[in-house]
């Protein structure tokens, strides 16, 4: 990632900038197909559960904190618990979307890039929700967890998950909320110079603490899609750009004429010891 490659303080460069309707077109397209996708995910009910099983014990043999050390420090109060579940129902979407819009008008290039990453990440992720179906861990009953958003409100999610038309819940594996919260970050902090751009860590900081103290993810859902967005970031560089270099005056550039002298100015003598001065002898008819 190249961090210097668009000063905060110059104007966007308009030229990187694709077409608004092509970019449009083309993340819906790619919204309707992730969601589409994981509908098709549905149904696999026996077999989230069992994997569910599996996640929670190889967390508990690999000595990962317990989910619900998390959960029971925002249970403490419940409006703590509530703007858990407010930040993991609002946020996501809405942050990600207004990302990639600042990106788009002020940023050209890192909105390319982003979108890229953004574009990857999904796919790997929509690929792994029909692979290996996950029940989150308030569905699993040797989790002893809450269903915070059930309980509490609000809930993005239907009461019996087997049935919701809306959503697939049985698609923990990876979590896109932490990925895309972690790209987010990412991408502010590469695409600004501000001092305080580091602040921006704070919300993939947050979304963590949020997915799994809601029993939402695992831990391990969280570690799946950090290992993806690096392969992503490996994979797809944000392009360099050549560095602005300083004008000097006296150094004619491509395509500008050398400057010619100012009429009525005199040449500078050429002084008669210099090297490349040359004597010539006095021409034949001179003597005659």
């Amino acid at each position: 990632m190249y961090a210097g490659s668009e000063p905060a303080d110059r104007e966007p460069d308009s030229s990187a900038r694709p077409p608004l309707v092509r970019e449009l077109l083309l993340v819906v397209g790619l919204f309707v197909i992730y969601k589409l996708g994981r509908q098709a995910a549905n149904g696999h009910v026996d077999e989230a559960y069992r994997n569910a099983g599996h996640v929670w014990d190889f967390e508990r043999s690999v000595h990962l904190p317990g989910e619900g050390a998390v959960q029971s420090l925002l249970m403490h109060n419940e409006t703590l618990i509530h703007l858990a579940n407010t930040y993991y129902a609002t946020v996501h979407f809405p942050a990600t979307l207004l990302f990639l819009v600042w990106l788009y008008w002020r940023r050209p290039r890192h909105y390319i890039w982003s979108r890229r990453i953004l574009a990857a990440l999904t796919g790997a992720a929509l690929a792994l929700h029909l692979i290996f179906p996950l029940a989150p861990p308030r569905l699993l009953a040797a989790a002893g967890l809450v269903d915070t958003g059930q309980v509490y409100g609000p809930s993005v999610y239907g009461a019996t998950p087997a049935t919701d038309s809306m959503a697939n819940q049985f698609a923990a594996m990876p979590s896109l909320h932490f990925g895309w919260a972690v790209m987010v970050a990412v991408g502010l902090i590469v695409a600004t110079r501000s001092r305080w751009r580091w602040l921006w860590l704070l919300h993939p900081l947050v979304t963590l603490l949020v997915i799994v103290g809601t029993a939402n993810h695992y831990w391990l859902d969280s570690i799946v899609v950090s290992a993806l967005l690096a392969v992503a970031f490996a994979a797809l560089r944000l392009p360099r750009t050549e560095p602005v270099r300083a004008h000097l005056p006296w150094l004619p550039t491509a395509g500008r004429p050398v400057p010619t002298p100012v009429p009525g100015t005199a040449e500078p003598a050429v002084p008669t010891g210099y090297a490349g001065a040359r004597t010539y002898p006095a021409s034949t008819g001179a003597r005659r």
